[in-house]
C-alpha cells in the first residue's frame, strides 16, 4: 500500500505524519526517476511512447507507475518480507491466494509462492 502510494495510515501523532511525508516525498522522487529512465527508453518508438505517457500522465504521484511497478515486482517484494519468517510463523488467515490449501512452514504455499492474497485488502480489514 505504502508503494502504491494507498496506505490509508497517516499517524498517530505530528512525528508519526513527517515521516510519513518524507517516506511519500523518496517515492515519488523514485518513481519519477523511473519515469524518467521509461522515457528515455521508449523515445525510439513514438507509438510506444505516447502510449507510455497516456498511460503515466500523473506525473506528480506517480500511482499508475506504482500499481504497475508493484504488479511487476510483488512476488519477489513478499518472498523478501517473509524469507525469515520462522517455520511455525502464520498469517491470521493462513490460506493460499486460491483459498484451497493452508501456507506452509515460513509462511510460504506448497508450491513455493508467496501468499499475496492480502494486497488489495484495506488495510482496516486485515
Amino acid at each position: 500500500d505504502i508503494i502504491r502510494g494507498k496506505d490509508l495510515f497517516i499517524g498517530y501523532n505530528e512525528k508519526d505524519k513527517e515521516e510519513k511525508k518524507q517516506l511519500q516525498d523518496s517515492l515519488k522522487k523514485i518513481f519519477k526517476e523511473i519515469y524518467d529512465n521509461l522515457m528515455k527508453d521508449v523515445t525510439k518508438y513514438k507509438k510506444n511512447m505516447a502510449e507510455a505517457q497516456e498511460r503515466y500522465n500523473d506525473t506528480t504521484n506517480y500511482y499508475q507507475l506504482r500499481e504497475d511497478w508493484w504488479n511487476a515486482n510483488r512476488q519477489e517484494i513478499w518472498k523478501a518480507m517473509i524469507c525469515k519468517a520462522p517455520g511455525n510463523a502464520q498469517y491470521f488467515r493462513n490460506t493460499c491466494s486460491n483459498n484451497t490449501t493452508e501456507t506452509k512452514s515460513n509462511c510460504h504455499c506448497i508450491d513455493g509462492t508467496v501468499p499475496t492474497n492480502l494486497d488489495y485488502v484495506p488495510q482496516y480489514l486485515r
